[in-house]
């Protein structure tokens, strides 16, 4: 097992990625399955406290930096005030340093912010916003169980301008209950006017133990077919594209020179330090290994003023295992992986690894720039694609 007198080895190889996860919301979406509890200032200082000292515990017990990026996300990350994202950043800096041109984002939901609040956060070193406007459809905001509307929403990236966010990047929902291609299209439209520098486009889906899993179980929802899915996501493509934005990630689209370093390095399989209740880690030392704070702030707290390692080992991989996960998370990305990357890192090609894979796929797997790629088509059946590969 990866550890020392039970604790796990700080990655070795590179730069590390920070994410702090803040579960606390005002309220839950119907489609969200993250980790997320209800929210009071009260237990939103403590938790930034105890944020803080799994920062400086980790750093006393061999991870290191520089780091990189540094994520909030949630949750609502927008909920903590930008002091406690200062007071956060200091430590992270003071425990590990920052890269000179680190990337700091932080998730927002329309409803919790303001130009006083934006313009703290920005001086507390936020360089990077993420808003999760979702749609700019009242009525799909309203069954989504958002809490902004279309007017809130727009000002929400009028207010960011304002502050001095020049990078921005919005989120956007579609293949909603009930959306009809009109109403896909003008929604898109309205996304596209906004000339953000990033967009994160999700197809709604009915995750296990949601609110709306249940409401779709029970015939009071239905989301639409896979041919209108299929279809919505080809027209974001082409539209997407077509304004300029690279399509870089199944999900993820970005203007050059805006792609969302802290996700390409996920993507990426490099290592990454996760910080507060239900985030996970990657060392990759070795063939790697995965872990987990469980999802429970009474367990975080207790571990950490135990002075107890918080996280627990989830997986730990062996060659076979660590080359599926490259193969998956490479195979969602434009980039793509290549041959010499993957005989640097495991002695294979990746026809030699998956002969039959590869040429099962060939109507969707094609070399560009010596890396293997996914058409966009072959994104839409990915989940169906990849499972050769695993």
């Amino acid at each position: 097992m990866i550890e020392k007198a039970g604790r796990p080895f700080p990655p070795l190889d590179c730069m590390l990625g920070l994410y702090l996860h803040i579960p606390y919301c005002l309220r839950k979406c119907l489609y969200c399955d993250f980790f997320s509890i209800a929210a009071s200032p009260f237990v939103l200082d403590e938790y930034q406290l105890l944020l803080a000292m799994q920062i400086e515990w980790a750093a006393a017990h061999g991870w290191h930096g520089p780091v990189s990026s540094i994520y909030f996300g949630g949750g609502t990350p927008s909920l903590l005030s930008p002091a406690a994202v200062a007071h956060l950043l200091r430590t992270i800096d003071a425990s590990f340093g920052l890269a000179g041109d680190v990337e700091i984002s932080l998730e927002a939901n329309p409803g919790t912010i303001n130009r006083k609040n934006l313009a703290g956060f920005r001086a507390a070193g936020v360089n990077r916003l993420s808003l999760g406007l979702q749609s700019f459809n009242d009525r799909h905001l309203t069954l989504l169980g958002r809490q902004h509307d279309r007017y809130q929403g727009l000002e929400a990236v009028k207010m960011a301008r304002a502050e001095g966010f020049d990078n921005l990047s919005v989120d956007f929902i579609f293949a909603l209950p009930g959306q009809s291609r009109s109403e896909l299209e003008s929604d898109l439209g309205a996304f596209v006017g906004l000339g953000v520098e990033h967009l994160s486009c999700y197809g709604l889906t009915a995750e296990s133990g949601t609110p709306l899993a249940r409401s779709v179980t029970r015939g009071d929802m239905q989301l639409p077919d896979e041919d209108f899915y299929a279809d919505a996501f080809m027209l974001i493509h082409e539209q997407l594209v077509a304004a300029g934005y690279e399509h870089y990630e199944i999900a993820n689209y970005a203007r050059e020179g805006c792609t969302c370093r802290h996700n390409l390095g996920y993507w990426r399989r490099q290592p990454s330090l996760g910080i507060g209740a239900g985030a996970h880690s990657l060392i990759t030392e070795g063939w790697g290994s995965r872990w987990m704070v469980p999802a429970d702030v009474d367990a975080y707290r207790h571990a950490l003023r135990q002075d107890q390692e918080p996280m627990q080992c989830l997986e730990i991989f062996d060659r076979d295992s660590a080359l599926s996960e490259t193969v998956y998370l490479a195979m969602r990305t434009r980039r793509g992986i290549s041959d010499a990357e993957l005989i640097h890192r495991f002695g294979i090609t990746l026809q030699e690894a998956y002969p039959d894979a590869v040429a099962a796929n060939r109507q969707w797997l094609f070399q560009a720039d010596n890396h293997w790629v996914l058409t966009p088509e072959g994104w839409l059946l990915f989940d169906r694609l990849i499972l050769p590969f695993l």
